[in-house]
C-alpha cells in the first residue's frame, strides 16, 4: 500500500512538472522573455541628447531590462554634456552597451570618451573611433598653460573609469592627448572595446552569458539570449530641441524674427508679423542658450544692426552698409564656439542671411526716413506745389481753382482771369498763390 502511495506521488509530480512547463512557469529562462532597450545617438553631443541618455537609462531602470544598448554615430561634441552622460552611464543600475554603428559610423571626440564608459563597448567592423584632444575656444591665441591643463584633466577624466573597466588606458589617452583614431579592429586589439559585432542580434548573443565587472566592482552574468529589443523613439520635445539646437536654424530664426518685428514697427496694427516675429525670436535665443556663444560675436551682430541703421538714416554711399553686413557675416560665421565642425554656422548660411538681412534692412528702413521726412499730404498742407488758376481777376485777393476745388487766395501781385498760378503757401484756409512762370523758349534766351 505504501509503495502504491509513493508511485502515486511521484506520477502526480511528473504530470504536474509537465504541466507546468507546458504553461512556461516551470522554466524561469523560458517564461520570461530578456527585454533590452535600445537608444540611437547619431547627433552632435550637448544637451539635447544628453536628456536623451538621461531618460533612456530611467526608463530601461524602470522597465527592469536586462540591458540599454546604445547605438552611437557622432562626431563629438560638449565636453560639459559629455561629462554628463558618462557620469550617467557609469552610475545606471542597468548595464549599458555603446555599440558603435552601423558600418560608417564613429564615435569621434566627445563619443570615444562615451565608448569607453560603458559596460560594455563595441563596435561595428566598418567604424571608427578616437581623435578625442579637446578644443579649446578662447577667441584668441590659446594660454599654452590653460591648454595643457585642459588636457590633463581630459586625460584624468578618461583614465578614471577606463581602468575601472579593464581597459587600455595608454591607448586611451593617446586618442586625447595626440588625436589618434582606431578602427574598430584596432580598438580591439588595443583593448579599448570588448567585442566587434555586425549587428544587434549577433552582439547579444555574443554577450550572453558574459560576466562583465561594474564600476563598483560586482560581477554582473548577463543573460540576453532571445532579447527583445524595444527602439526608445525620441518624443516631440526631443524631435523639437533637436531641431532648434541645430545653429544654422537658430539663425534662420533670429534673422527671420528679427525683420517680422521690424516690419510690425513700421505697420503698426497688423499683430501676426510681430506675434511670429516675437516666437521665432524667442525660439531661437532658447535654442542658441544651449550652444557655446561667443560674446564679441553678439556685439559685432548689434554693431551690424546699428551701421545698417545709420546706413538707411543719413546715408554712407553705400559704405556703412558694406560694413554693416561685414560685420553680420563675421557675427554669425563666429556666433558658436563650435568643438566640431558640425555645430558651427555654415558659411553659405552666414554670408547669405547677412547680405539679404543686411540689403532687406536698408531698404526698408530708408522707406521708413523717407515717410517720416515727407510732409503731409492730406487738407491744405497737401496744396502747397500745386498748379493753380485764377477764376477771376485777382486784385491781391480772389477765388481760384486747385485740383478741381475752389479756394480762397491772396495773390502776391494782380493777376488776370485764368491766369495760371502756383500754390507758395496758406494761412489757414486762405492760399497764397504767385503767378506761375511761364516756359522759357530758346529764342527769348539771350
Amino acid at each position: 500500500m505504501v509503495e502504491r502511495t509513493r508511485r502515486f506521488a511521484v506520477l502526480a509530480g511528473l504530470v504536474a512538472a509537465a504541466f507546468l512547463g507546458f504553461l512556461g512557469l516551470g522554466s524561469p529562462a523560458l517564461a520570461v522573455q530578456p527585454l533590452v532597450e535600445k537608444l540611437v545617438l547619431s547627433d552632435t553631443i550637448q544637451p539635447v541628447t544628453a536628456g536623451q541618455l538621461d531618460r533612456a537609462i530611467a526608463r530601461a531602470n524602470a522597465d527592469g531590462a536586462q540591458a540599454l544598448l546604445v547605438e552611437l554615430d557622432t562626431p563629438g561634441g560638449l565636453l560639459d554634456s559629455t561629462r554628463g552622460m558618462v557620469g550617467a552611464i557609469l552610475g545606471s543600475r542597468v548595464p549599458v552597451i555603446v555599440y558603435v554603428s552601423p558600418a560608417g559610423a564613429r564615435a569621434g571626440s566627445a563619443g570615444f570618451f562615451l565608448l569607453e564608459s560603458a559596460d560594455v563597448a563595441a563596435m561595428d567592423p566598418g567604424t571608427n573611433a578616437g581623435a578625442a584632444h579637446p578644443v579649446i575656444e578662447f577667441g584668441g591665441q590659446p594660454d599654452a598653460t590653460m591648454t595643457q591643463k585642459i588636457e590633463n584633466d581630459a586625460e584624468a577624466f578618461l583614465r578614471s573609469y577606463v581602468t575601472k573597466r579593464g581597459r587600455n588606458a595608454e591607448a586611451a589617452e593617446a586618442a586625447v592627448h595626440s588625436s589618434h583614431s582606431y578602427t574598430a579592429q584596432e580598438a580591439l586589439d588595443q583593448h579599448l572595446i570588448d567585442l566587434t559585432a555586425t549587428s544587434d542580434a549577433e552582439l547579444l548573443a555574443a554577450l550572453d552569458g558574459r560576466t562583465i565587472t561594474r564600476m563598483d566592482g560586482a560581477k554582473l552574468v548577463l543573460h540576453l539570449a532571445g532579447a527583445r529589443i524595444e527602439v526608445l523613439k525620441p518624443s516631440l520635445r526631443d524631435e523639437l530641441l533637436g531641431w532648434l539646437v541645430n545653429p544654422n536654424i537658430a539663425l534662420l530664426l533670429l534673422v527671420g524674427g528679427a525683420l517680422l518685428i521690424y516690419l510690425e514697427f513700421n505697420a503698426p496694427g497688423t499683430i501676426v508679423p510681430g506675434a511670429l516675429g516675437t516666437l521665432m525670436v524667442l525660439l531661437a535665443i532658447f535654442g542658441l542658450n544651449l550652444l557655446p556663444i561667443r560674446y564679441t560675436a553678439v556685439m559685432l551682430l548689434v554693431a551690424a544692426l546699428g551701421l545698417l541703421v545709420l546706413e538707411a538714416k543719413f546715408g554712407g554711399h553705400g559704405a556703412l552698409a558694406a560694413a554693416g553686413i561685414v560685420c553680420l557675416a563675421f557675427g554669425a560665421l563666429t556666433l558658436v564656439a563650435a568643438p566640431v565642425p558640425e555645430m558651427e554656422v555654415a558659411p553659405a548660411v552666414a554670408i547669405g542671411l547677412s547680405v539679404g538681412f543686411g540689403l532687406i534692412t536698408v531698404f526698408m528702413a530708408r522707406l521708413v526716413v523717407r515717410a517720416q521726412r515727407m510732409k503731409s499730404r492730406l487738407g491744405v498742407d497737401g496744396l502747397v506745389g500745386r498748379s493753380a488758376k485764377a477764376m477771376e481777376p485777382l486784385a491781391l485777393e480772389g477765388h481760384v481753382l486747385v485740383e478741381g476745388e475752389i479756394w480762397q487766395a491772396v495773390a502776391s501781385e494782380a493777376v488776370e482771369k485764368g491766369a495760371p498760378l502756383r500754390v507758395v503757401g496758406h494761412e489757414q484756409y486762405l492760399l497764397h498763390v504767385t503767378p506761375a512762370e511761364p516756359p522759357r523758349h530758346p529764342e527769348s534766351q539771350a
